[in-house]
């Protein structure tokens, strides 16, 4: 009697495996890219400047736990391409500043008095125009841009103030380097200029934050609920802040 033999349907292949992960470098929250790939012959490390994060190809059988472990020793390497990546921008004209997180080239306005005003003189695109003498524009984009961040922060402030019927004594715009705002016991408001350069929704975010502490002094439940219910996109600015918040200090360097 013969044989019989029967043909088996080639499996499709799998699609390779992605997966990530964060670490935190020098206070900042890196993203992880993980991609196996069946014939990698060992770990490699790619830099991806554009989302600021890296990308990490692994062998097939290597799991995550030890390519964490990969990327926590090469963190010398990886602080020199965040570094790289967040070089420090003078406020000089042709350079690319976001405002209210939109970016915006700097134009020296020849022949204007000393101030300073947004418009779309180049391709369409947003234009921070400059009025006065070169060697003050630095100084008159960062005084503009501080009172810019005063307006809005302090708008930001009463309107979440009136909603939760909450007191506060002031608000002070600062450049702090460790933190986005603060609450003092005396119901002083702190927070720093640069949240003018990320989205609204940020600052509006962080505004929420400190004026919630006003009733709660602490990150307990409670006041987790509070910020929650006055700013819907709580969770989207906080991520966006570990993301993207250690590049707005390389401005106006």
């Amino acid at each position: 009697m013969p044989f019989l033999f029967t043909r088996t349907k080639k499996r499709p292949k799998r699609p390779p495996t992605l997966q990530a992960f964060e670490l935190e470098v020098d206070g900042q929250l890196v993203m992880f890219h993980l991609k196996h790939h069946a014939r990698a012959r060992r770990m490699t490390l790619k830099f991806n400047p554009g989302i600021i994060g890296f990308s990490l190809t692994l062998p097939p059988h290597v799991k995550q736990a030890e390519a964490k472990r990969f990327a926590e020793s090469q963190t010398p390497w990886i602080t020199k391409q965040l570094a790289r990546a967040h070089k420090p921008i003078a406020f000089m004209p042709g350079a690319t500043i976001p405002v209210r997180g939109i970016d915006h080239i700097i134009h020296h306005a020849l022949g204007k008095r000393g101030t300073v005003w947004v418009d779309t003189i180049e391709d369409g695109a947003p234009t921070l125009l400059v009025a006065g003498k070169e060697p003050h524009i630095s100084r008159r984009i960062t005084d503009w841009l501080k009172q810019e961040a005063r307006n809005d922060i302090s708008l930001s402030v009463k309107t979440h103030a009136q909603n939760m019927g909450l007191a506060y004594d002031r608000v002070s715009v600062r450049d702090q380097k460790s933190r986005w705002g603060s609450c003092s016991s005396n119901g002083t408001l702190s927070f720093s200029w640069r949240l003018i350069l990320a989205p609204d929704f940020v600052l509006d975010y962080v505004a929420a934050h400190e004026v919630a502490h006003l009733a709660h002094m602490n990150h307990g439940p409670d006041f987790w609920a509070l910020v929650a219910r006055e700013s819907p996109d709580m969770h989207h600015a906080k991520n966006w802040l570990q993301r993207h918040g250690s590049a707005l200090h390389r401005y106006g360097a």
